[in-house]
């Protein structure tokens, strides 16, 4: 027979139990909900080069790249290689825009060329980021390279915004940055601004030291490595988004020391080299600690091959930048645009695989809303498309009739399916015939691309019922602020001048008339 006393200890003892059995089912519960989140949500590591071709990849272009680059085709042998993927224009700022923003960077206030730095961010502080998107969806964020769309140096004593004095001047050490990318998105960033002021090394939101330009790209290297060992480590649950902007392969073209005469062709495909190990650095940084399962892993570039490479040198020893594709970095022609893009994400992209669909660098925004299952904010991503059903082998369906192209003078074209019209009479860059070479030349050009990828003959004056549909499409998708299905966006310039050619000619125009009037009014 059981006391009262034994009758209340068993009771104790049951609750005790009970409550032990509950708290370890309630903490397995909760273990299971973060792991089974963290897995729905990927961890995605994005690099981009800087300056590297199409054609620069030896995998993409066997037969015409001489440069080897291992761990960037191991890339494509294990993930999917996208064949027609443009950048949101051929030069660097206006792309980097695009990425960020999922917008092209001619509906802000630049149309034309790159920024210099030592001034206001150019992503307003209102506009939506990849950054903050993906911040406000559990993600730990980081931003490891360059940044080149602007931001202030405030002087450490006065904290009075720095004028850039020179070309080479540089921020003080101390400086803080008050919108940089930690004020766009990023719980972290290490890097720098752009190529004339790499020396001056950031973090965070301060200049924190000076260094040689040659140990930047080894030093963008070890800080990538070191975020993804931490990420490893780390017990919040949260997924990681590593954004990595590479400084290489544009100028100055600094390989180190053990990487120099690697390549056999000079100090640029040596370059490509060095940022190939880069790319290997951080896939291994990732396989070490056991992350390449639940990692989307995206390989790209902003634009084509700088003519500072000596792309005639390079072609002479056998290797063609741009794979055959016309033009380069600065152009309206593919070469200036049509960049190496590689995505690898195991289980969900078949290995070795290939895409034909034609996507931009702008169609990032999209694709990571997809991924995690989030709706875009309002007023963001007016010209981004996802690309999920082309990684899972499937046609994109896209609201987005076509893709524009942007030069670095500011030369509008536009790709829609195989397609292509451009409102210039040459390169609309720095190839030759530029548009003032190009006198004698139609005001544009019209390319059929599967039947002429190289863009040789000029079909604008025979095909003019597909010149004028492709240019009124352009001009919708201008007007109404975005490309994409969506409500009205207003661009941020009231009048975005579409004829970049044809506006100077008339100017021409004017000045010789005047030139005439006062020729006469001095012999009268």
């Amino acid at each position: 027979m059981f006391t009262q006393a034994d009758k209340k200890l068993f009771m104790n003892k049951s609750k005790k139990n009970t409550l032990k059995l509950f708290l370890i089912t309630l903490c397995f519960f909760s273990w299971f909900s973060n792991a089974q989140k963290k897995s729905e949500k990927p961890n995605i590591v994005f690099i981009i080069c800087d300056d590297l071709g199409y054609g620069d990849v030896q995998s993409l272009a066997p037969e015409t790249s001489k440069i080897k680059t291992p761990h960037i085709d191991q890339l494509s042998q294990e993930g999917m290689v996208f064949t027609d993927a443009h950048s949101g224009s051929s030069v660097c700022t206006p792309t980097r825009y695009g990425i960020m923003t999922g917008r092209y960077s001619w509906r802000s206030k630049l149309q034309s060329g790159v920024v210099q730095g030592f001034a206001p961010n150019l992503i307003t502080e209102n506009r939506p980021t990849i950054g903050n998107f993906l911040k406000n969806q559990g993600y730990n964020t980081a931003l490891i390279g360059k940044w080149h769309l602007n931001f202030q140096y405030l002087d450490p004593i006065s904290k009075i915004a720095i004028s850039k004095k020179s070309k080479k001047h540089l921020p003080p050490i101390g400086s803080t940055i008050p919108d940089g990318p930690i004020h766009r998105g990023f719980d972290y960033y290490h890097g720098f601004h752009h190529a004339k002021d790499m020396k001056a090394v950031i973090e965070n939101e301060k200049v924190i030291t000076y260094d040689d330009e040659i140990n930047m790209l080894p030093r963008l290297t070890t800080k990538s490595v070191e975020y993804i060992n931490q990420q490893a480590k780390n017990k919040d649950g949260k997924p990681f988004f590593l954004y990595v902007p590479l400084g290489s392969p544009h100028t100055p073209i600094l390989p180190s020391k053990e990487w120099q005469g690697k390549s056999g062709l000079g100090d640029y495909a040596d370059f490509v080299m060095q940022t190939d190990a880069t790319v290997g650095a951080i896939t291994k940084a990732l396989k070490d600690n056991g992350l390449l399962e639940n990692t989307l892993v995206i390989f790209t570039s902003d634009n084509g091959t700088s003519k500072a490479a000596d792309i005639e040198g390079l072609a002479e020893k056998g290797h063609i930048v741009s794979a055959g594709y016309r033009g380069s970095k600065s152009d309206l022609w593919d070469g200036g645009h049509r960049v190496p893009f590689i995505a690898k994400w195991p289980n969900k992209i078949k290995p070795n695989s290939t895409s034909k669909e034609i996507i931009c660098l702008t169609d990032m925004f999209a694709t990571f809303s997809e991924i995690t299952n989030t709706n875009m904010p309002s007023e963001s991503g007016e010209d981004s498309v996802s690309f999920l059903a082309a990684l899972k082998g499937k046609k994109i369906k896209s609201t987005r009739a076509g893709v524009i192209h942007h030069s670095i003078s500011g030369h509008f074209g536009y790709r829609l399916g195989k397609w292509k019209l451009l409102l210039a009479k040459g390169s609309g860059g720095w190839s030759s015939p530029r548009e003032k070479e190009a006198v004698d030349m139609p005001i544009a050009q019209l390319y059929n691309i599967e039947k002429d990828p190289a863009e040789t003959t000029n079909l604008y004056e025979e095909c003019p019922e597909i010149a004028a549909k492709l240019l009124e499409q352009l001009e919708l998708d201008i007007t109404t602020g975005r490309s994409t299905k969506g409500e009205f966006s207003k661009n941020d310039v009231d009048k975005i001048i579409l004829w970049k050619t044809r506006i100077k000619k008339a100017k021409n125009k004017k000045s010789k008339k005047k030139n005439k009037k006062r020729k006469s009014k001095k012999n009268n």
